[in-house]
């Protein structure tokens, strides 16, 4: 393979700019069009649950919290990120939404975090709807706080810190960064067609070219150009052309 240094690389690409420009504007057209036709737009909302002191055990009416509480409260962090997906807590969000889905295709959508270092969960649900989004989040976390209480451990030691709102944009879209990785695509892909164009064309287009292929020094080179019998035929021609 012939050997490029940096400025013949240069060269080439100034070269073949305008080529180069209007394959990267091509696809940074293709990923316009990918994103707005091709990419169903989903929404996110989320809530997060507090484990705080167990108020059933509080003698004064004040809630305070107790070594005790903090210590249940980090065991139990870990197993409240899995009951929340749990089916009996999905299927009575379900029941109670009225919502034409499944338990399965629910679960999917569902994602539960326990935050680092803290005795906070966070729960996320993704939905083509956002009103439906938030008011899966809500419902589960309503759900998941009440069987605690009434049946899974007996204890309210659960609050909600942020209810789900609905969100006005969609996570999964982000124009500006599908025209950006399009556009990057493009480039490269320009920049190796005329790589690969410059590698296949074999044509001698300098001295430089000659002495490169024949290993021999060029001492002098003959213009072309027109002698005066081919400008008189090139002129006649033209006249002809124009009656």
């Amino acid at each position: 393979m012939e050997e490029l240094d940096l400025k013949e690389l240069l060269q080439i690409f100034w070269e073949k700019k305008l080529q180069i420009i209007l394959i990267t504007a091509i696809f940074m057209t293709i990923g316009v069009i990918y994103t707005i036709a091709f990419v169903t737009p989903k929404y996110e909302s989320k809530t997060t649950l507090l484990l705080a002191t167990n108020s059933s055990g509080d003698t004064n009416g004040k809630e305070s919290i107790t070594t005790t509480d903090v210590t249940l409260n980090s065991k139990l962090v870990s197993t409240y990120s899995g009951l929340v997906k749990s089916d009996k807590i999905i299927r009575t969000v379900i029941s109670n939404l009225g919502i034409d889905e499944t338990a399965e295709e629910v679960k999917k959508s569902v994602s539960v975090t326990q935050v680092s270092d803290a005795e906070i969960i966070e729960i996320k649900v993704k939905n083509e709807d956002p009103v439906l989004a938030s008011k899966i989040t809500n419902e589960i976390a309503k759900v998941f706080i009440e069987r605690v209480k009434d049946e899974f451990y007996g204890i309210d030691n659960l609050r909600i810190v942020d209810e789900a709102e609905v969100s006005e944009k969609p996570y999964n879209i982000n124009h500006v960064k599908d025209i950006v990785i399009f556009g990057f695509v493009g480039l490269v892909i320009a920049s190796m067609y005329v790589l690969v164009a410059n590698m296949l064309d074999t044509t001698i287009k300098s001295s430089e070219d000659i002495e490169k292929i024949a290993g021999i020094t060029v001492l002098a080179s003959i213009p072309v150009y027109e002698t005066a019998l081919e400008e008189k035929k090139t002129k006649n021609k033209r006249k002809g052309g124009k009656r």
